[in-house]
C-alpha cells in the first residue's frame, strides 16, 4: 500500500511542493521524501511485536534541505571521498568543490541529496527522478537519474538508474542511518554485525583509500562472523569504520550478494542486505556529536548508528586498478539493493 502526502517548503527563494510517500506491508512503514530521495522512517517490530522507528532523521522537513550528516538521503554523482576533489577523462581535468578535508565528499556542495525529486507511483512503491545539468557541480554530461524504491513483505529494494550524454563518473548510494534498538538509542555498541567481504580498503589521513586491496583475515577487519561492535570499536584505532569491504573485483562479472547482517540481540531485530555493487561502506558514525535534535527530540551522538552504503569504491575515479566508475553514452547504470528485516 502507497500513500502520499504533499507540503509546501521553501527551497531557496521557490515555494517547492515536497511529497511524503509511505509505503506499508504487513510487517512494516517506509516513509521516503522527494527531498534528497530521503528515507526519512522505517517502522519494524520487535521479537514482542512492538514496532520502533530504526533510522535517524529529523522531525521538520526544512532540516533536510540542509541535511548536514545526508540523514537518509541519497547521494551522488559521486558517492564517498574523490581525492582533492578533481579526476581526468580523456585527457581533461574536471575539478569539484572541496567539501572534506581537502577531498569532495557524496556529490558536492548542492547534490543529489539537497534536490527536490520528481515522483510517480509504481507497483508497491515509488520512482523518484532527477535531472542533472552537464557541469552539475563540475561533472560532465547531462545526466538522468532514478531511484524506485519498492516495498514487498519485509524488503525494502532499492533500484538505481542512470543515463549520460558524456562520460562521467557515478556512484548512487543510499546513506540511511539505522539503530536497530531505535532512532535515539545512544550507541549500537550491543549490536552484531557480520559482513561477508575477503578484502577492506586501507585509507589515509583524510579517509582517501591507498589503493592497496587487504584481506580482512587475521584484521580487526575481519567481520566474516558476528562481531560484536562494541568490543571491535575499542579495539580498532581511529574514531571507528569508515572502510569500503570489498564484495567482488575487477574482470569479475556484476553479482548480486549478501553482504551483511546486522542483529539486536535486545530486541531481535535483524537486518540483511543485498546488493550488485562491487562494495559496501561500514560507517559507524564517527562524526556524529549530538549537536541535531532528531526525531522526538533525540540527540544524536557518535556511535549512535550504522550505515551500510553499497557503492563502488571510493576514490574510483582515480585508481584504475579499481572497479569502473564510468558511465559513458549508450550505457546504462543499474543497480539494486535490498534491504531485509527479520527478527530472531
Amino acid at each position: 500500500m502507497c500513500e502520499v502526502k504533499r507540503e509546501a517548503v521553501s527551497v531557496g527563494s521557490e515555494q517547492r511542493c515536497v511529497e511524503r510517500w509511505t509505503l506499508c506491508s504487513k510487517s512494516l512503514s517506509v516513509e521516503i521524501l522527494s527531498i534528497g530521495a530521503v528515507i526519512t522512517s522505517i517502522n519494524t517490530p520487535d521479537r514482542s511485536g512492538h514496532s520502533a522507528d530504526i533510522v535517524l532523521g529529523f522531525a521538520e522537513l526544512e532540516s533536510y534541505l540542509t541535511n548536514p550528516r545526508y540523514f537518509g538521503a541519497v547521494v551522488g554523482r559521486v558517492a564517498n571521498r574523490i581525492a582533492k576533489g578533481q579526476f581526468e577523462i580523456d585527457g581533461k581535468v574536471y575539478k569539484l568543490a572541496i567539501n572534506n578535508g581537502p577531498n569532495a565528499l557524496h556529490g558536492g556542495l548542492r547534490g543529489f541529496d539537497k534536490a527536490v525529486w520528481t515522483c510517480e507511483a509504481v507497483d508497491n512503491g515509488v520512482k523518484l527522478s532527477h535531472s542533472s545539468p552537464d557541469g552539475d557541480e563540475g561533472y560532465p554530461g547531462n545526466l538522468k537519474v532514478s531511484v524506485t524504491y519498492t516495498l514487498n513483505e519485509n524488503t525494502l529494494s532499492v533500484l538505481y538508474c542512470a543515463q549520460t550524454d558524456k562520460t562521467t563518473p557515478v556512484n548512487l548510494t543510499n546513506h540511511s542511518y539505522f539503530n536497530l534498538a531505535g532512532q535515539g538509542t545512544p550507541d549500537i555498541y550491543d549490536h552484531e554485525v557480520t559482513i561477508s567481504a575477503e578484502a577492506y580498503l586501507p585509507v589515509d589521513d583524510t579517509m582517501i583509500p591507498t589503493g592497496e586491496i587487504k584481506p580482512v583475515e587475521n584484521s580487526l577487519f575481519d567481520l566474516c562472523k558476528p562481531v560484536l561492535l562494541g568490543s571491535r570499536l575499542k579495539e580498532l584505532p581511529g574514531p571507528g569504520f569508515d572502510h569500503n569491504f570489498c564484495l567482488w573485483f575487477p574482470g569479475q562479472p556484476k553479482q548480486e550478494k549478501k553482504c551483511a547482517r546486522v542483529v539486536h540481540p535486545g530486541t531481535g531485530r535483524v537486518l540483511e542486505v543485498s546488493t550488485t555493487q562491487p562494495g559496501v561502506q561500514f560507517y559507524t558514525s564517527n562524526f556524529l556529536d549530538g549537536s541535531f535534535k532528531g526525531k522526538g527530540g533525540a540527540s544524536y551522538p557518535k556511535h549512535s548508528a550504522f550505515c551500510l552504503e553499497t557503492q563502488n569504491w571510493p576514490n574510483a575515479v582515480n585508481q584504475p586498478q579499481f572497479p569502473d566508475v564510468l558511465l559513458r553514452p549508450g550505457e546504462e547504470y543499474n543497480h539494486t539493493t535490498h534491504f531485509t528485516f527479520s527478527v530472531v
